[in-house]
C-alpha cells in the first residue's frame, strides 16, 4: 500500500474530526452525489422504458416494416399487391426478419341502435402474430382465423366498445362506403385496450377474407405485408436490405412494391421520441455538474482543515503530487459512498415500480397507464463510470490548492 493511499484511509476512516466542519459538509456532498446519480439512473430507465412501450404499441398496430402498393399514399382504402410464396420466402431469408404477415384495410362505419363510429377494419390471416393483442386483451379472446373458412368475429377497442355500449358477444352492423354500399354484420370476440388512443379509437381487427370479398380481390391479394424484426436496433439495416431486394420487382398486376419502416410511417411520433433523448442528456449533464460541485466544496474544506498535516508532510519531503493523491483518494472514497447509495436508491425505485406500477400516468396523454421502467445493464454501468470520471476530473483543479500551502506557516496553523 502506498503512502498516499494509507494516509487517505486514515483521513477517511478517522473519527477524530467529528466536531470539525468537514463531516456535515462531506455528508451533504455525499447526499448530493447519491441523489444526482439516482436521478440520472431513473431518468434513463424511465425514458428508455417509455420509448420502448410507445414503439411496441406502434409496431403492434403496424409492424416494423410495411410493404404496400406504391400508390397507397397513407390511405386506408388501398390498392392491392400480390403476395405469393416466392415473395414470402425471399423476405424470410433476410437476416433479422422474425415474422411476415399479410394484412388488408378498409374504412367502415359501425352502427348500433343508439350511435355510430367511423373506423378502419384491418383484416389479418391465419398467420397473424397475436402476441401484442393477447398482451393488451381486456376481455374475451383473440380471433381464431382459419385458412379454409371465413369468420365474422372481430376485436374492437375498449374506447369503441364504451362509446357504442358494446360488450363481448354483442353484434353490430358495419357499412362500407363503396359502389354499391355494402353492409356486414360482425360479432365481438374480444375487447383490447392498448392506451394508444390514436389507434384504439380507429382500428377493429377482423378476417382478411372479408375485405377481399368486399373489394373483389383474389386470394393472393392484400393491402400489404407486415414484417416484424428480432432486433429493433438493426431495423435500419434490415429495411435497407428489404428495399434493395424489392427495388426492381413487379408483381403479376404490374405493381411496384413500396417498403416503409415504422419511422417513415409515423414520423411525428418518432420525432417526439427523439426529442426525449435531448432531455435526458440535459438531465445527465446538470446532475453530474451538481454532484461535482458538491464534491468540490467538500474536498476544499477537507484540505483547509488538514493544512497542518500538509505542512508537516511537505517539511518531511513529500512533494505536491503525492499530497494531492492523498486528497484525491479521499475523494474517491466519498464518491464511491455516494455512488453506492445512489445506486441503492435508484434500483429500489426501479424494482418497486416495475413490479407494482405504483406510479401512475394519464394514458390519454402519455399512452401508458403507469411509469415504464427499462434499465439496460450497459447504460447503468456507463452512468456510474461516467459520473465517477467526470467528478474526479472536476476535483483535479481544486486539488492544486495543496501547492499553495507553505510548510513554514501551516505547521503552526491550528
Amino acid at each position: 500500500m502506498g503512502a498516499p493511499l494509507f494516509l487517505a484511509k486514515r483521513i477517511y476512516f478517522s473519527k477524530e474530526g467529528e466536531k470539525q466542519v468537514s463531516p456535515p459538509t462531506v455528508r451533504i456532498a455525499i447526499i448530493s452525489m447519491a441523489l444526482g446519480l439516482a436521478v440520472m439512473i431513473l431518468s434513463v430507465a424511465i425514458v428508455t422504458g417509455f420509448k420502448k412501450e410507445v414503439r411496441n404499441k406502434v409496431a403492434g398496430f403496424g409492424s416494423h416494416i410495411q410493404i404496400t402498393h406504391f400508390d397507397s399514399n397513407n390511405s386506408y382504402e388501398t390498392h392491392p399487391i400480390v403476395v405469393n410464396n416466392s415473395l414470402l420466402s425471399q423476405l424470410q431469408r433476410i437476416p433479422n426478419v422474425r415474422h411476415i404477415q399479410a394484412f388488408a384495410t378498409k374504412p367502415a362505419i359501425l352502427k348500433t341502435d343508439n350511435d355510430f363510429q367511423g373506423v378502419v377494419l384491418k383484416g389479418v390471416d391465419d398467420n397473424f402474430d397475436w402476441d401484442f393483442f393477447r398482451k393488451n386483451l381486456k376481455e374475451g379472446n383473440v380471433l381464431n382465423i382459419s385458412a379454409d373458412s371465413t369468420t365474422n368475429q372481430v376485436l374492437i377497442s375498449s374506447i369503441i366498445a364504451t362509446k357504442l355500449q358494446l360488450k363481448t358477444g354483442d353484434s353490430f352492423t358495419s357499412y362500407f362506403v363503396q359502389d354499391p354500399i355494402r353492409a356486414r354484420k360482425y360479432a365481438i370476440a374480444g375487447i383490447y385496450q392498448t392506451n394508444f388512443v390514436d389507434y384504439d379509437k380507429l382500428f377493429i381487427i377482423g378476417d382478411i377474407k372479408q375485405i377481399r370479398r368486399l373489394s373483389d380481390w383474389d386470394d393472393d391479394m392484400a393491402s400489404g405485408l407486415e414484417i416484424l424484426v428480432n432486433d429493433y436496433n438493426g431495423l435500419d439495416a434490415t429495411f435497407d436490405t428489404v428495399y434493395y431486394e424489392l427495388s426492381a420487382q413487379i408483381d403479376r398486376l404490374g405493381n411496384h412494391y413500396y417498403p416503409r419502416s415504422i419511422r417513415q410511417l409515423n414520423p411525428m411520433i418518432f420525432a417526439w421520441l427523439d426529442v426525449l433523448n435531448i432531455n435526458v442528456v440535459v438531465i445527465l449533464l446538470l446532475m453530474a455538474l451538481v454532484a461535482g460541485f458538491s464534491m468540490i466544496s467538500g474536498l476544499l474544506i477537507i484540505i483547509l482543515e488538514r493544512t497542518n498535516m500538509i505542512g508537516i508532510l511537505k517539511a518531511m519531503g513529500e512533494n505536491n503530487l503525492g499530497i494531492r493523491k492523498v486528497f484525491l483518494y479521499v475523494s474517491v472514497f466519498l464518491i464511491g459512498k455516494g455512488l453506492l447509495w445512489g445506486n441503492l436508491i435508484a434500483l429500489t425505485v426501479c424494482i418497486v415500480q416495475k413490479y407494482t406500477g405504483i406510479l401512475k400516468l394519464n394514458p390519454e396523454v402519455y399512452y401508458v397507464s403507469e411509469v415504464p421502467i427499462e434499465l439496460n445493464v450497459w447504460a447503468w454501468i456507463l452512468i456510474n463510470a461516467g459520473t465517477l470520471i467526470v467528478t474526479l476530473f472536476m476535483l483535479v483543479g481544486p486539488s492544486y490548492l495543496v501547492a499553495k500551502i507553505s510548510p513554514a506557516k501551516t505547521i503552526r496553523f491550528e
